[in-house]
């Protein structure tokens, strides 16, 4: 990840804001700074460190182990997303991003204030994200949440942004003002 960018975006947020950035560290595997596959548009993608679930066939096994990866400010990300005017949006992916919905849920407040699409990636079900006041607080800041585990026998190419059928890609705000979950609109 680049440390240097051409302008620093974080001059211009309030000084709480900054300073959370600065000192709330996320565990990652890893970035993708330019993805097509994690949701529509250009999007900058986290992928989390560790994951509860250990689904057989995981695409990112490497993100699994609770104790792997680095801890990386959250500064760091918000400056790299500033930098690149083709960023439409942002992915928390994994691992299993709700395990560390707390610092996720900072970034995601600030960019969800400066109009980028939050989508998140979870082993967990919508009911057991929405049910969980920890978990809430990540989930009510993000327009879309692609919930469940991955299941190998139910894999398929032909789904948009997921990797098995069981999984759902739900619109979150709609879901949360219905009281039940709402399938996002336009995809396979």
């Amino acid at each position: 990840m680049s440390s240097q960018v051409s302008s620093n975006a974080s001059d211009k947020l309030d000084p709480h804001d900054r300073e959370l950035l600065e000192n709330t560290t996320l565990r990652i595997a890893g970035v993708v700074s330019e993805s097509i596959v994690d949701g529509p548009g250009i999007r900058y993608t986290i992928f989390t460190q560790g994951c509860p679930f250990h689904c057989k066939g995981c695409h990112n096994p490497q993100s699994q182990p609770l104790k792997g990866g680095a801890d990386v400010a959250l500064k760091v990300f918000y400056d790299e997303i500033h930098a690149n005017p083709l960023i439409s949006g942002v992915t928390f992916s994994g691992g299993e991003p709700f395990i560390q919905c707390r610092s996720l849920a900072v970034l995601a407040r600030i960019l969800r204030q400066e109009g980028y699409s939050l989508w998140s990636y979870s082993g967990y079900t919508y009911d057991k994200l929405v049910d969980d006041d920890i978990r809430h607080s990540l989930l009510e800041l993000l327009d879309v949440v692609v919930d469940g585990p991955f299941v190998l026998s139910k894999a398929s190419m032909d789904i948009d942004f997921r990797g098995s059928t069981n999984q759902r890609l739900i619109d979150v705000q709609k879901s949360l003002a219905k009281g039940d979950v709402v399938l996002a609109e336009g995809f396979n």
